[in-house]
């Protein structure tokens, strides 16, 4: 049998990583330390030598072949064992260097994620983090193949072993100078004759409103959808409507945040693991986590 990797494993992890990077050569070189033209011969002796075409260029950007796509989706995962057996092999049971990718959702707060970076990293200062803030969806994706070690997702997603570490309160979110503003509580059914902006209907807290809403008694006048809370909280500040948001960190000019009574209005916050990640400084990092929500 023809030994492939010898031959194809580090043009391999460019596809790969190029896939990552949305077809940005530059960006995906970058984050493998090699120049951008290195990043094109590989790509390019790994097409000559199969004979399968294996980009697609459209302007500045390349988009992957069907065949390439199938490709990074089968080689991912073993490129990733391999990394963390090689990882393992360095570290040994040191948990003090190494590597962790770590995921989180759009909708944890950016101090929060950040004050437990920089506390980790106080401890274990030779550890590499390598972030990655996106939906839930592309979360779990990169939990399956690999691409990350361990994410707080929002909820806890089905068919992942993870552990409820906390959770999210959810409030709604009128402007300042809204009747209900100066109120310590509300019921949700006091909104019932409100305009609505929401989150987009792939988003779990679109569907959460509408079920909350649903449990008491009315069916929310959507009036617009956004897809970024920052943005939502602007235009609830400006008149044009309320919101269900995760309470915030600081106070937001022109919006004030009224606690929902009768609930619990929450969703749980996961700390999910990768099933190929095992090394001690991830093992070091999700025992942290741990601790600090608890």
């Amino acid at each position: 049998m023809e030994q492939w990797t010898v031959r194809f494993a580090p043009h391999l992890r460019a596809l790969v990583e190029l896939d990552s990077a949305g077809g940005h050569m530059r960006q995906a070189a970058s984050e493998l330390g090699i120049p951008q033209s290195s990043m094109s011969r590989r790509i390019k002796t790994l097409e000559d030598e199969l004979g399968v075409p294996l980009l697609i260029h459209e302007g500045r950007i390349v988009r992957l072949s069907d065949p390439a796509v199938e490709l990074v989706r089968r080689v991912r995962g073993p490129l990733r064992q391999v990394d963390e057996a090689l990882a393992g092999a360095v570290a040994g049971v040191d948990a003090a260097h190494g590597t962790v990718r770590f995921g989180f959702p759009l909708t944890l707060g950016a101090s929060r994620t950040a004050d437990l970076v920089a506390g980790f990293r106080a401890s274990h200062p030779k550890v590499r983090l390598h972030l990655k803030q996106a939906h839930a969806a592309l979360l779990r994706g990169d939990l399956a193949d690999g691409s990350l070690d361990m994410a707080l997702v929002i909820p806890p997603p089905p068919g992942f072993a993870g552990d409820v570490v906390a959770s999210q309160q959810i409030v709604a979110v009128v402007g300042a100078g809204h009747t209900l503003a100066g109120r310590a509580s509300l019921a949700l059914s006091e909104l019932a004759s409100e305009p609505f902006v929401v989150t987009s209907a792939s988003y779990q807290l679109r569907s959460v409103t509408e079920e909350w809403c649903r449990e008491a008694g009315f069916a929310p006048d959507v009036v617009m959808e956004v897809t970024e809370f920052s943005t939502m909280r602007e235009l609830v500040a400006r008149g044009l409507g309320v919101a269900l948001l995760p309470a915030h960190e600081a106070t937001v000019a022109g919006v004030v945040e009224v606690p929902l009574s009768g609930g619990p209005y929450q969703r749980g916050i996961a700390l999910v693991r990768s099933e190929t990640s095992h090394t001690p400084v991830v093992e070091a990092f999700a025992e942290y986590l741990r601790g600090e929500f608890a």
